[in-house]
């Protein structure tokens, strides 16, 4: 675990997230009632921010305690600093889960255990692409392969799903795929 946080506190220094909200997050987040969220791999907070402005309750998870540090500290945000491959969400407890770039297999099935009923999952990472694409990973753990993030979630309503050409924040060409769904 130490040298995971350290390789990702690395990473945040070198390679600074910006402050804006995923757009994802941002069109989608009316889809859910207001109550607990839960933003995995947070980061520096972007989109835990922005669903706290919203109203929601947030669990922010992430290993990096240089991350956390720049999560605000509010009454409404909860910073939970932990090694994701050894972290167990809470079943029933959100009305909204956010993944933004990471992926963890081991989480998905505790991600739909953990939506409360009409709970809404927002779901956005890297594909495996082939060809002139880029990838902060040559670790295809951390890649999804083509509609497995739509299969990953079959029992919820698909609100939206797309994969698609995107460029990184470095401006590479890269793959992503993009899952909103709802828990009925």
């Amino acid at each position: 675990m130490y040298e995971d946080k350290e390789r990702w506190n690395k990473r945040f220094v070198e390679f600074p997230m910006p402050d804006n909200v995923a757009k994802i997050v941002e069109k989608y987040v009316d889809q859910a009632n207001i109550g607990e969220a839960l933003d995995l791999a947070c980061g520096t907070g972007r989109n835990t921010h922005f669903l706290a402005e919203k109203g929601f309750i947030v669990d922010a998870v992430d290993l990096s305690d240089y991350a956390l540090a720049r999560v605000k500290k509010t009454a409404t945000i909860n910073k939970i600093e932990a090694d994701l491959d050894k972290y167990n969400i809470t079943p029933h407890k959100y009305d909204l889960i956010v993944n933004i770039n990471y992926l963890n297999r081991r989480l998905v099935s505790q991600m739909k255990d953990a939506l409360k009923k009409d709970g809404v999952i927002i779901f956005e990472t890297f594909i495996l692409a082939h060809g002139d694409y880029k990838h902060e990973t040559m670790n295809l753990d951390y890649l999804l392969r083509k509609n497995e993030l739509l299969h990953s979630f079959i029992g919820l309503d698909v609100i939206y799903y797309e994969e698609r050409d995107d460029v990184n924040l470095r401006g590479e060409k890269i793959r992503t795929a993009s899952l909103v769904a709802k828990k009925s």
